[in-house]
């Protein structure tokens, strides 16, 4: 008889949880499978149910909620036989999109039933356990003013971009990358151990939980012009391409900046001394994946229905630029005509 355990956040994302609970026994097998609902009453109670839950010896751990739930979930799970599953109801939900689970709770639930099982990657930055990505610069400075906002969701947090992107100031960063080192000015460092922030936004289109290997981006200073172009190859799986990227991979980073701040592990903001390290460990966490998930995680590039729109904004400001060029010509030519003896 396989055991699991659902733990369930009532706060986390914006949807209510108990429909989910309600539908439970209409997917799990119940000759097989046994299971327990158990409801967090604060921060980091996900976290002591998980351990205790592998203590007992459940076979899986399922998260209800967002990338939180998830994270406090898996950290108490690493290195041992019970496995992490997601109900994915947060406002991002960025490892269960890499993982191929459906945003759908009944689909989801689906994929629980099937239990289909892996053991995946996951990072430390400063012994905090990331899952999905971690990081520095801007993308931790926005992690702590949506973490402040009071309301969730997509809204909410590309207000925040906006407000911060205005105002905020690249810092400078040397890296110790494995065996050499490196200086950059940066508006972030992104690394990845899955490929996204959640909501389809790809910081690392190519990072993989299976291959040992974290995947750094780094955003380099851009004119806020560029923000649009930026923002569209984020959800079309092409940011590697702009020339504002950089990109490598690595399986130990160290990090040397001007001064403490705030660093980000799954969304999650905390505060971080100058000198940050980050590492991989293989394979110390096992999970229940989509069925789909190497199609996601490897799949082509889709266009994004955002495409359209970025095209043809592109496509009126170029018109508008030779517009503007030919009456500058015009204005030049008529003003040497009338000044020419």
């Amino acid at each position: 008889m396989q055991r699991i355990l659902f733990i369930a956040n009532p706060i986390s994302g914006t949807n209510d949880k108990r429909p989910v609970i309600e539908a439970i026994p209409r997917y799990l097998n119940a000759s097989a499978m046994e299971w327990d609902v158990v409801w967090t009453d604060h921060r980091g109670h996900a976290a002591e149910l998980a351990e205790k839950a592998a203590g007992e010896g459940v076979d899986v751990c399922v998260a209800i909620g967002g990338d939180g739930t998830v994270n406090e979930v898996a950290r108490s799970l690493r290195h041992s036989p019970t496995a992490l599953g997601i109900i994915p109801m947060g406002s991002g939900n960025g490892l269960a999109r890499h993982l191929g689970i459906p945003m759908d709770p009944d689909r989801a639930l689906a994929v629980i039933a099937e239990c289909r099982i892996e053991a995946l990657d996951y990072g430390l930055i400063d012994d905090h356990p990331f899952f999905c990505t971690c990081g520095m610069g801007f993308d931790a400075f926005i992690s702590e003013k949506f973490a402040n906002a009071g309301k969730r969701g997509l809204l909410t947090y590309i207000d925040q971009t906006l407000r911060g992107g205005l105002a905020y100031q690249p810092e400078t960063y040397e890296l110790e990358i494995d065996d050499r080192r490196e200086h950059y000015k940066a508006f972030l460092i992104a690394i990845g151990n899955a490929s996204q922030y959640g909501n389809n936004f790809y910081i690392a289109p190519s990072a993989s939980m299976s291959d040992g290997l974290l995947d750094v981006t780094i955003m380099e200073p851009f004119n806020m012009l560029n923000a649009p172009q930026i923002v569209v190859q984020m959800l079309n799986r092409t940011l590697d391409t702009n020339s504002h990227i950089r990109t490598f991979q690595c399986k130990h980073l160290r990090v040397h900046r001007t001064q403490p701040g705030v660093i980000h592990y799954d969304g999650d903001p905390a505060e971080a001394p100058s000198e940050i390290d980050i590492h991989l460990v293989p394979k110390g966490l096992r999970v229940v994946v989509g069925p789909n998930v190497e199609a996601v995680a490897n799949g082509p590039v889709a266009k994004h229905i955002f495409q359209d729109l970025y095209d043809q904004i592109t496509a009126d400001i170029k018109s508008q630029q030779r517009k503007l060029a030919r009456a500058n010509k015009t204005l030049l030519d008529n003003i040497r005509s009338r000044t020419s003896f």
